[in-house]
């Protein structure tokens, strides 16, 4: 997509998207305002703009807020299943927990990550909250 075609993309009024919509759209890994172009270029790299309707996604950064729901989902679902296998599972020996366990862990995470930070962006996009662009000019001594 050319420059000016992204801009008047960009340009062209867009109707308004429910937040559960564009979570959604975001967790599947859509653009939130078009559900058409994909968020993701890469496993997790996320594309500059949507190539369907030019919404540019640079924006909505996603920072570290997907690595911390994951690891709290993964958490929430692994330590209770350990338990219960710890509990009615004849106390297997730890050599077991760690080969069930950590591939597990691992699986799951890689699963949810994607799709959680596809809606952290989904969510940013729908409230507006873009971060600004960082400066280029050395360092930052504004109050």
């Amino acid at each position: 997509m050319s420059r000016t075609a992204i801009l008047g993309a960009m340009a062209a009024p867009h109707v308004p998207v429910a937040f559960l919509t564009a979570l959604k759209r975001g967790w599947k890994g859509r653009c939130p305002r078009c559900a058409e172009g994909a968020l993701f270029g890469g496993f997790l790299k996320m594309r500059s703009h949507c190539p369907a309707c030019g919404l540019v996604l640079e924006p909505y950064r996603a920072d570290d807020a997907p690595a911390y729901f994951t690891i709290l989902a993964v958490g929430h679902i692994i330590v209770p299943l350990v338990l219960i296998l710890e509990r009615y599972g004849n106390q297997p020996p730890l050599w077991f927990h760690a080969l069930l366990w950590l591939p597990l862990s691992v699986l799951i995470a890689l699963l949810l990550l994607p799709r959680i930070k596809g809606a952290v962006i989904a969510l940013l996009w729908v409230h507006r909250m873009a971060s600004p662009k960082p400066s280029t000019g050395g360092l930052d001594i504004s109050p």
